[in-house]
């Protein structure tokens, strides 16, 4: 596994410098020399000297921000620059570049099945960047194409550890965790796409529904769940309220009620609090056993 390592790059402007006081210097040893017609092996290795001098200045390059140059000599890998500036670097290097930019990648929408085997359609976006440049360039064979693949992989592998809705308390489900499950999501990409040196800022599900046979029936479920919790929640208020009624009545000891008495009023109360409808009242002009 190739590990980056910061390139032997010089200060672009200086180098620049000193290779035009050296090519100065070979023409005025030129001129010197072919003014005189002596020191002629000095004048051969002026030309030789201003020629590889030349040469050389095509090893500058310029490396912009939120972006690496990563250097390669006869098929090595020399190192990267990640500093924004004019720089020099081996001219026999081939500079190759790299976006550092925080980028996104949107997944299509996935038919794969939840915890509870029903199928259901998922998407996902993913936020990343590269951080490691020789480990995107060269453990992987693409490393946008390695992060599509890895990124589907993941998703499929995530529906499949929880339920599209929690049928318990304390259950964690898809549609109910957000946050977990987008956790649990991005730290299986970091895992997975490590070794190529990308970094996942975020990951968060972007769609997900049932699949289109299974939907209206999911959905009567739900309806019919949503239903019972009201029901259920209804008929706690109710005996609350009925209870405190009775408490009420008996605490002033004004109103004596037996069990039968009190068994119809219980009774009497919970329908009128539990109908879908408003209770007729029913006014009962004799005694209180008539």
């Amino acid at each position: 596994m190739i590990q980056e390592h910061r390139a032997r790059a010089y200060p672009g402007f200086m180098t620049l410098a000193a290779f035009i006081v050296v090519l100065l210097a070979c023409l005025g040893v030129l001129y010197i020399g072919t003014y005189t017609m002596q020191s002629v092996p000095l004048v051969v290795i002026a030309v030789l000297v201003g020629a590889v001098t030349l040469f050389c200045m095509g090893g500058f390059f310029v490396v912009s921000p939120n972006e690496a140059a990563i250097g390669i000599v006869f098929g090595s890998y020399a190192g990267s620059v990640k500093t924004p500036g004019y720089w020099w670097m081996n001219p026999f290097a081939l500079k190759r570049r790299t976006s550092l930019k925080i980028r996104n990648f949107e997944s299509g929408h996935l038919k794969v099945n939840d915890k509870d085997g029903n199928p259901i359609e998922i998407a996902a976006i993913v936020v990343w960047r590269v951080v490691e440049t020789a480990e995107a360039l060269f453990n992987v064979d693409s490393y946008e194409n390695f992060l599509q693949v890895q990124c589907e992989a993941a998703i499929r592998n995530l529906a499949t550890l929880y339920s599209y809705d929690s049928h318990q308390e304390g259950d964690l489900s898809l549609r109910g965790n957000t946050n977990e499950v987008a956790d649990k999501l991005k730290n299986e990409l970091h895992e997975r796409l490590g070794k190529a040196g990308i970094e996942i800022i975020e990951a968060r599900i972007s769609h997900l529904a049932y699949a289109p046979e299974i939907a209206s029936t999911m959905l009567r479920r739900q309806q019919a769940n949503a239903i019972i919790a009201a029901r259920a929640r209804i008929v706690e208020g109710a005996v609350s309220m009925v209870e405190m009624a009775l408490d009420k009545l008996e605490e002033g000891g004004k109103v004596h009620l037996d069990e039968e008495r009190k068994a119809s009023m219980v009774s009497n109360l919970l329908v009128v609090l539990t109908s879908d409808r408003d209770a007729q009242p029913v006014v009962n002009t004799g005694t209180i056993y008539q």
